[in-house]
């Protein structure tokens, strides 16, 4: 079958680059002039963190799903499997597991106790001032390492339709999108963002689930013929198998297993999609929204699936590696293979639109993060009003949006489905042990809330630091160097474990007792909802 496809050829892209940009320019106009609506309605600080808690659960379902459906799901994992076969899948089952982690453990308790962010919920009952600025330090590294890896897929994609395959206008490229993403943050609040999501999630749903469609149509709906092909154009049948990215050596399994547990444990720790159970009117709605998000995004990798078996079988791997962008231009190289140049500036418009709705998401979490928990509670000492309080979240918007231009440039040509696996491993570390302890542990101290997240923070950044993601291996940032003293490329399977210990150790070295009423409160608020709403409408 794979001996009868004809392979794309990667020069004929550079033809369609007017109409890419048309619909490029196309998707951009629409999209803001509902952000300009959505702008009307930014009065107060809960319109322009929390959309005035305005959405139904299906809507927010939706918008989460379209807020962790990023470039790493659709550009990164399609080109992981593309490439290294079922181990490029585990990305996928990894992703989707750990939405039961959310729904279970964080979900609807978080939705109770806290107002804006997650150092509300941290200091119900802990002390204010350590455990906010422990929080939102967390919260902006996690968001600027999802940033990393959402400029990177940009890069990727805009290089591959436009032929670009020189530093300087790759650079380009990330400086014009977070110009952009700048500007829906600034102008919309989180209702625009939310509604560029909604709107992102169908686009991307409907533009995934038309390519399998016509993947599968090509090979008669049999799977088995897919794979057969996929494994006949890379003359290797260990696509097939287990193993081929995680199974040669010891360390590559270990990275594995680091990896799962950045995977299945980083969701319910991402400040940004936490950040969006404030967004609906009830806990029961907070519940409803995980339930509906896990079935769009469960659809999607199922389409994940065929898309990168697909494009092993259609492009070839060798082809997707070699094209502008690598691994990360599998999707938009099998969309010109399927339906030529009106398909590929659809996908390729789609898939901006994932980069540009993840990265105004990401920034907004950042930006209120810094206003409202640094500036508002702990500067300010709570005394802030709210019309001072959005516009530092302005201000911290734009040096946001310059510090991810200046990350993506360096991160540029990484697979970013990887690069988001290193920002879930940071968030793992970094707060969920403290969200798990302060919703479950009566005896969890301040000391134990601070030492779990900035031995997590740091654990996980200095492991980054020193792995041969950084240096010392062919597709390192930093070429050239070598300074990789410890072997893994995923560090959770230290940091985790590590930053659980540190918040046992912590509380029980720790001679201050916490406010019991507080924590009895906090309890109450967390299982039953009672008192969450007057906080949240304060």
């Amino acid at each position: 079958m794979s001996a009868m496809v004809p392979m794309v050829n990667v020069a004929a892209l550079k033809d369609t680059t007017l109409l890419n940009m048309g619909i490029f320019a196309l998707f951009v106009l629409v999209t803001m002039v509902i952000v300009f609506r959505a702008s009307r309605n930014n009065k107060t600080a809960a319109d322009y963190y929390a959309a005035g808690r305005s959405f139904t659960g299906s809507q927010n379902g939706t918008a989460i799903a379209g807020d962790y459906l990023s470039a790493a799901s659709f550009l990164g994992i399609t080109g992981a499997i593309a490439v290294n076969g079922y181990d490029g899948f585990l990305y996928s089952i990894g992703f989707l597991v750990a939405w039961l982690v959310a729904l279970l453990l964080v979900a609807e308790l978080l939705r109770n106790t806290g107002k804006f962010t997650m150092a509300d919920v941290l200091s119900f009952r802990l002390r204010q001032r350590p455990v906010r600025i422990a929080a939102a330090l967390s919260t902006l590294a996690v968001c600027f390492f999802y940033l990393l890896a959402q400029m990177a897929g940009a890069g990727s994609l805009i290089s591959l339709l436009l032929g670009i395959s020189d530093w300087g206008g790759q650079a380009l490229v990330i400086v014009v999108v977070g110009a952009l993403m700048i500007m829906y943050v600034l102008i919309g609040g989180m209702k625009g963002t939310t509604w560029v999501q909604i709107i992102k999630a169908v686009l991307l749903i409907c533009g995934a689930a038309v390519m399998t469609l016509w993947v599968l149509s090509i090979y008669g709906f049999n799977l088995s013929n897919l794979l057969g092909a996929a494994a006949d154009t890379a003359k290797n049948p260990n696509v097939l198998n287990p193993g081929l990215q995680y199974g040669k050596t010891e360390t590559s399994k270990l990275d594995f297993l680091s990896l799962g547990m950045a995977l299945v444990l980083g969701t319910a720790a991402l400040p940004h999609v936490l950040m969006r159970f404030y967004t609906v009117p009830t806990a029961k709605e907070a519940r409803k929204s995980v339930v509906w998000s896990i079935w769009l995004i469960g659809l999607f990798y199922l389409f994940t699936l065929v898309l990168g078996y697909g494009a092993a079988a259609l492009v070839g791997a060798d082809t997707i590696k070699s094209a502008p962008g690598g691994v990360n231009s599998a999707a938009p190289l099998l969309a010109f293979h399927l339906g030529g140049p009106l398909l590929l500036g659809f996908i390729s418009a789609v898939a901006f639109a994932t980069i540009l709705a993840v990265v105004a998401g990401l920034t907004i979490t950042a930006a209120a993060s810094f206003a409202h928990d640094i500036y508002a509670n702990v500067i300010s000492k709570g005394k802030a009003d709210a019309g001072t309080e959005v516009k530092v979240a302005r201000r911290t918007v734009v040096v946001i949006g310059v510090l991810a231009i200046l990350g993506g440039i360096f991160a540029n040509g990484q697979n970013v489905a990887f690069l988001v696996a290193l920002a879930f491993a940071v968030a793992a570390s970094a707060n969920l042990p403290t969200i798990v302890y302060s919703l479950f542990w009566k005896k969890f101290t301040t000391q134990g809330a601070t030492w779990s997240m900035y031995g997590g923070l740091s654990a996980a950044i200095i492991l980054i630091a020193l792995s041969p993601v950084v240096s010392g291996a062919k597709t390192s940032m930093i070429q050239g160097a070598n300074f990789a003293v410890f072997p893994l490329s995923n560090p959770g399977i230290v940091s985790i474990p590590l930053a659980f210990l540190l918040g046992w150790l912590g509380t029980v070295l720790d001679k201050r007792r916490e406010d019991t009423a507080k924590q009895a409160e906090m309890e109450v608020r967390s299982l039953t909802g009672v008192g969450a709403e007057k906080s949240v409408n304060h």
